[in-house]
């Protein structure tokens, strides 16, 4: 198999664990507002569905789902608060960082590495500093950069347009993931952690949405690629 010239992750279930994480400050958000509890199987639910990519978005879905009818906002804010803390001491310390040592300068010495997140600037920048300051990632494309979110492609536009004639390939664990790679073009690779809900409709999707592999991990990478 032939090795992509730049291999761009998504963030959020690809190098970062986030169930405790993004995952529960969608669930504390909405029982803030209903005092009803929202699963970890729905949740993954309408992720498998796609359009749900923006947390924030899929937080307000569940609260009005609940009855209730809560600024948009409002949600943003709580869920912030929830996420970051008061001081930095919020869910977000919870985060844990999946590529084992070394998983980077591997690849490294046959790609160039780039970052295509549904997440805003200063969500990732935390993240990044915490756990990946080192790494050279060229581009990093946020929420804040693009004109169109996941699963549109603007993200990758923006990528193929830094890296003209190259081939790429995208990291991703969902299915607005798949679909953005797909508009782009872009070869696809799915991650589908067997921990997962739904994990088995999960894999089925990340494949029917044109993934041309599933990994249970982004450190079995390198071994798809043989490197």
């Amino acid at each position: 198999m032939a090795v992509p010239e730049v291999i761009v992750f998504d963030v959020d279930g690809v190098l970062v664990e986030v169930t405790e994480s993004y995952r529960e400050a969608i669930r504390a958000t909405v029982r803030h507002f209903t005092g009803q509890d929202v699963s970890p199987e729905l949740i993954q639910e309408f992720k498998n569905q796609g359009g749900w990519n923006n947390d924030w978005d899929l937080t307000h879905r569940f609260i009005r789902d609940f009855g209730q009818d809560a600024p948009y906002d409002a949600v943003v804010d709580k869920f912030n608060e929830i996420f970051f803390g008061k001081d930095g001491d919020g869910l977000i310390l919870r985060e844990q960082w999946i590529p084992r040592n070394g998983f980077f300068s591997e690849l490294q010495s046959r790609s160039k590495l780039a970052i295509f997140t549904g997440r805003v600037r200063y969500e990732l920048d935390p993240t990044i500093r915490r756990f990946a300051a080192n790494i050279g990632f060229d581009p990093v494309v946020t929420a804040d950069d693009v004109a169109n979110p996941k699963p549109a492609p603007d993200g990758l536009w923006l990528i193929q347009a830094r890296h003209p004639e190259s081939t790429i390939w995208y990291i991703g664990d969902t299915v607005d993931d798949a679909r953005s790679a797909k508009l782009a073009g872009v070869p696809f690779i799915g991650i589908a952690a067997p921990s997962s809900p739904r994990y088995t409709e999960l894999v089925d999707a990340l494949k029917e949405n044109g993934a041309f592999a599933v990994l249970n991990d982004v450190n079995e990478l390198p071994g798809l690629m043989k490197l």
